[in-house]
């Protein structure tokens, strides 16, 4: 007995078509809050000049990370800039830390209160297991959709693959902290504002810094796949040497991108060490 197919794509886009339309003015604004935010990254990025800007990067390493870092982060830069993908890369650059901004905007209050309501942690696990296991290709048609091509769907697509772990992450180090602590605070009258930001924030700090970290880097691995819809950067000369089989093309930007996300990540990191001290 063969069933009748559930016209699952159909209701999909039928939803689609309605949020388009009735929708639309939320959609623009999103778009040119984003825009904006990208613009200005964009703007501080690449108007400093590239050996300015790589002191002040190497000086930022060189504290946060010592003294082997700062030299990786000279002579990476270097490189970036050599190789001529200094534009694209603080183009990407900028798309990063939007998507990355705005995971923390969103992600950690969200992240708070699944710590402070169980009923908005099971709720929300579920969507959070769905975002991290959707193919990330998928993300990108309805983002077409509502913000059409270039990089705000980019950076859209972005956040929904990379909020997930700076969620998880802010709603475990909230739960984590010692239930000691927390009624020692109830005890001394705090209000639950003054509970959450001078004791559980502090404390859960270090793991909510490691989710933003995973964040980052995240946002960074989807800078080839926000390529594909017009968002510029690195990702467009990697996407570019793949489609005209440019091997040495393809190598040089994504070694563009493996100096960044190095950097990053290390210097993400160092910051969460020394939270923990």
């Amino acid at each position: 007995m063969n069933l009748p197919k559930i016209p699952l794509a159909g209701w999909i886009e039928a939803a689609e078509d309605w949020l388009s339309v009735n929708m639309a003015p939320l959609f623009n604004a999103i778009k040119f809050i984003i825009g904006q935010i990208v613009s200005g990254f964009e703007f501080v990025l690449r108007g400093t000049p590239a050996l300015l800007l790589i002191a002040i990067l190497v000086a930022l390493t060189w504290y946060v990370a010592k003294w082997r870092m700062g030299v990786f982060a000279l002579i990476g830069l270097l490189l970036i800039d050599n190789l001529g993908y200094w534009d694209n890369s603080m183009q990407t650059l900028a798309l990063v830390l939007t998507a990355a901004v705005l995971s923390v905007i969103i992600g950690v209050p969200v992240g708070i209160l699944c710590a402070r309501n169980n009923k908005m942690q099971n709720m929300i696990t579920p969507v959070l297991d769905f975002m991290q296991t959707m193919p990330a290709f998928v993300y990108l048609l309805p983002a077409i959709s509502f913000f059409s091509l270039g990089v705000v769907p980019g950076v859209i697509a972005s956040v929904i693959f990379a909020i997930p772990p700076t969620i998880r992450l802010t709603n475990l180090g909230i739960r984590q902290v010692p239930e000691e602590l927390v009624e020692a605070a109830d005890a001394f009258g705090s209000t639950p504002g003054q509970k959450l930001f001078k004791l559980q924030l502090p404390i859960a700090m270090p793991t909510i810094m490691a989710g933003i970290n995973q964040t980052i880097m995240l946002s960074l691995s989807m800078v080839v796949v926000a390529s594909m819809i017009g968002a510029q950067g690195v990702g467009a000369d990697v996407y570019r040497a793949v489609t005209q089989t440019h091997t040495g093309i393809g190598f040089e930007a994504g070694l563009a991108v493996v100096i960044m996300a190095i950097l990053l990540d290390r210097i993400s990191q160092n910051v969460i060490k020394r939270k923990k001290q």
